[in-house]
């Protein structure tokens, strides 16, 4: 078979088909050294890195080459021998290109297992032939399940270690299966491998007659991945706010998260409910006449219409809901354990809001898939949740659209990602109440009140509201300086100030006094 390198990658093919892909299962399953031994032998190391693995490997591993030192690329990674962080491969056949996500199997590093496994659409199971399907192997088949992958490839490993007996393989066939009957609907694929041996990796093994099935590159390059990007609701959060340039340009520049849009198409902004019409689809290369997920674009619109970060685009015959509530399955990922009641950053798409956890409808049991009661949730530990929104977010179902239908929890005093979110169901509220949530504004303070402004400050951005801090001192020392503070034109620039920030739907907190009432 006729693989490509890295000397020929950027002469691939772009229009053959990318499949992206994630490794799961448990801590020293193997999924490391079989991604480095899949790349190894399709010829897709460079060879500076390919020299380094195998000086390393010879003088702290006492073997010609570890295939797991491929994609763990932190030092701690090699001295400890384990997968951190989420290490990132690209190779291509003639057939397919990938993107792989080599995810770590350890307990404590669960949140980097999902989110790699966020934008993935084929599942790739590692089980240790020895040890059978492990409570970290159902746990992570059970977050890609969630997370919407539906195709799972379950490649039973090590198999030179129990003599590559047909009986092994079958008995975790059969265990797998019965485990998978109560996930959502999946295609599973089960391949009996030695990663580090390379038996039915990329060449057929002869140590497994009794297999008659595919290698695992052969069903990489040719499984039919069923799902993929939302191309029919057209979803645009809006990243920023581009202005100036000359001929009074203004265009809201972002990442189209679903769908397509065309040059003259009749759109909505929420929360406003205001309507245009697309006049440009600007882009680096100049401009388009159609655009689709997940391309980085510019529109304009032919109304001068008020829109800032967080707001978002969409057909008027296709809206996405504007919520004040939630019901979501979520994934929690911090060691402080969830406290019901507590105000927590809600970031979904481009905005970040304020909210709380109502209750806990049910934790997961991951070993069985099966529902129990639980007053919060803890350290890896998934369940379903009530959100409470104190501004509305536009979302769609999880299942329907992933982009607008996920979100992250962040801990406002840590600053540390608490949790993520798939939506399952949302409460609607009125237009006129989530416009009146999200208007920027500026307020003000008397120079002698800086610590209640800072207060404040400190406060709304806690909350999820998008403002600046300014005050004489600041002003002074940058935007102001050798201007007299009782001029005319110190007052006129604060004012500017002001109205440049939230016309970008900032608000702006100002203490000082010499701003105009």
């Amino acid at each position: 078979m006729l693989l490509k390198g890295p000397d020929s990658l950027i002469e691939q093919n772009q229009n053959i088909d990318l499949l992206r892909f994630a490794t799961a299962g448990s801590v020293d399953d193997g999924k490391s050294t079989l991604i480095g031994r899949l790349l190894y032998d399709s010829k897709s190391i460079f060879e500076d890195q390919l020299n380094s693995i195998k000086t390393f490997s010879k003088t702290h591993r006492n073997q010609e080459i570890d295939y797991s030192l491929v994609t763990d690329g932190l030092k701690s990674e090699r001295e400890q021998g384990i997968t951190i962080d989420v290490a990132y491969r690209f190779f291509s056949t003639p057939k397919r290109r990938f993107i792989i996500a080599d995810t770590p199997g350890h307990e404590q590093y669960t949140k980097n297992m999902a989110t790699g496994a966020s934008n993935a659409s084929l599942a790739l199971i590692l089980i240790d032939a020895r040890n059978g399907v492990v409570t970290q192997t159902k746990r992570h088949s059970f977050i890609s399940s969630l997370l919407g992958i539906r195709n799972f490839v379950v490649a039973v490993n090590k198999m030179d270690l129990v003599d590559y007996s047909e009986e092994v393989f079958e008995n975790i066939v059969s265990e797998f299966n019965a485990f998978a009957d109560k996930l959502s609907e999946e295609s599973i694929y089960y391949i009996p491998i030695s990663a580090l041996k390379g038996d039915n990796v990329i060449e057929r093994s002869e140590n497994m007659p009794w297999y008659k099935g595919s290698t695992l590159l052969d069903y990489l390059e040719n499984v039919n991945v069923s799902g993929g990007r939302n191309l029919t609701d057209f979803r645009f959060p809006v990243q920023y706010v581009n202005w100036g340039g000359g001929d009074d340009f203004r265009g809201y520049c972002g990442t189209i998260a679903s769908g397509v849009v065309h040059k003259g198409d009749k759109v909505r902004v929420l929360p406003s409910g205001k309507t245009s019409h697309i006049s440009r689809i600007v882009t680096y290369d100049g401009d388009l006449d159609y655009a689709f997920a997940p391309m980085a674009v510019t529109l304009c619109l032919e109304d001068d219409i008020d829109i800032s970060r967080g707001d978002l685009i969409a057909k008027v015959d296709d809206l996405p809901a504007i919520a004040g509530s939630l019901e979501a399955n979520i994934v929690w990922m911090d060691s402080a354990p969830m406290e019901i009641g507590k105000d927590y950053l809600i970031k979904h798409t481009t905005s970040m809001v304020k909210g709380n956890f109502g209750e806990v409808l049910h934790e997961f049991d991951p070993d069985d898939i099966s529902m129990r009661s639980s007053k919060f949730l803890s350290l890896n530990e998934i369940g379903k949740v009530k959100v409470e929104l104190k501004k509305p977010i536009f979302p769609d179902i999880y299942s329907e659209n992933k982009f607008t239908g996920s979100f992250i929890v962040i801990d406002p005093l840590t600053n540390q990602t608490a949790a993520a979110g798939m939506i399952s169901k949302y409460h609607q509220v009125s237009p006129d109440k989530a416009c009146k949530a999200v208007k920027a504004r500026v307020i003000r303070y008397p120079g002698d009140k800086k610590e209640e402004a800072q207060a404040d400050y400190d406060r709304l951005s806690m909350h999820g509201t998008h403002c600046i801090y300014v005050d004489d001192d600041l002003l002074q020392e940058t935007l102001c300086k050798g201007i007299p503070a009782d001029s005319e034109q110190y007052s006129e620039a604060i004012e500017d100030l002001c109205k440049i920030v939230t016309r970008s739907g900032v608000s702006v907190v100002v203490c000082s006094d010499h701003l105009n009432s």
